[in-house]
C-alpha cells in the first residue's frame, strides 16, 4: 500500500540523514581534538560526539529495518487485518508516545546547552560543552519533530484501516 511504503521510506531517508550527520559530527569533532586544541572546542567535540553516536547507530537501525517493515504491514493489510488492531496500532502508540518522551529530553538538553554556553567565560571548555550540545540537541529536536508528524499521520491510516 503507498501509505505504508511512503511512511517507511520517509523513516529511512531521515535515518540516512542522521547517520550522514552524526559522521559530520565526528568530523567536525575530530579535527577540534586533533588541529585545533582550544578548550572551548574541545568542549563543543564531546556532545558532537557523544550524539553523533547515537544518531549513526539509531540512524543505521532504521535505515536497515524499514524495507522489511514495509513487507511486514503489507502483509498484515493484506492478510492478516486483525493484526492491525492487535499489534501494529499499539505499537506506534508507543512510539507516539516515546516521542513525548525524547522532546523533553531534548528541550532540557538545549536548555542546558544555551545556559552553559552564556553562563562559561569565553574559551571555557564548558562553554564549547553547551554549544555542542545546544547544536546536537535542536537538531535532534527538528528531525524528531518530522519524525513525529510523519507518525501521527500513518497511526491515523492504520486506525482507519482497524
Amino acid at each position: 500500500m503507498e501509505q505504508i511504503s511512503k511512511y517507511f521510506n520517509a523513516e529511512k531517508y531521515e535515518s540516512l540523514l542522521f547517520v550522514l550527520v552524526g559522521i559530520f559530527a565526528i568530523l567536525f569533532a575530530a579535527y577540534f581534538l586533533v588541529k585545533v586544541k582550544i578548550p572551548f572546542y574541545t568542549g563543543m567535540a564531546y556532545p558532537l560526539i557523544a550524539v553523533a553516536i547515537i544518531q549513526i547507530v539509531v540512524g543505521t537501525s532504521v535505515y536497515f529495518r524499514s524495507p522489511k517493515d514495509i513487507l511486514r504491514v503489507n502483509n498484515i493489510v493484506e492478510r492478516e487485518k486483525s493484526k492491525i488492531n492487535a499489534e501494529e496500532i499499539p505499537r506506534m502508540e508507543v512510539i507516539m508516545k516515546n516521542f513525548v518522551i525524547y522532546r523533553w529530553i531534548e528541550i532540557i538538553l538545549l536548555l542546558a546547552g544555551i545556559i552553559m554556553f552564556f553562563y562559561f567565560e569565553p574559551n571555557v571548555l564548558w562553554k564549547g560543552v553547551g554549544l555542542g550540545l545546544a547544536i546536537q540537541a535542536s537538531f535532534m529536536l527538528l528531525l524528531d519533530f518530522f519524525a513525529e508528524s510523519r507518525g501521527k499521520t500513518y497511526l491515523e491510516f492504520l486506525e482507519q484501516l482497524g
